[in-house]
């Protein structure tokens, strides 16, 4: 359900904005994003997993929170953010 740290490392390295950048939005969304996709796929084999889904909801939320900051903040920023990762909005 969660993701490998070779991949973690993968988006932070695909998404960062300059060296060592792990704590900007586009980051946390790539990383989020991942994990709701890995978590989406369990829940469709195991429907009945409520804990994991209540896990997801959160997920999505904050993502949904990141999003809207970066929106905000930089209209071009959350336009490529969201046309890179396949988001739709």
């Amino acid at each position: 359900m969660s993701i490998t740290p070779e991949r973690k490392t993968e988006l932070i390295k695909e998404f960062q904005t300059k060296a060592g950048d792990t704590g900007s939005p586009e980051v946390q969304v790539a990383i989020l994003t991942e994990r709701i996709k890995n978590l989406t796929e369990h829940l469709q084999t195991h429907a009945k997993d409520h804990h994991s889904r209540r896990g997801l909801l959160l997920m999505v939320g904050q993502r949904r929170r990141l999003l809207d900051y970066t929106r905000r903040k930089e209209e071009a920023r959350y336009r490529t953010l969201i046309e890179r990762l396949g988001i739709r909005r």
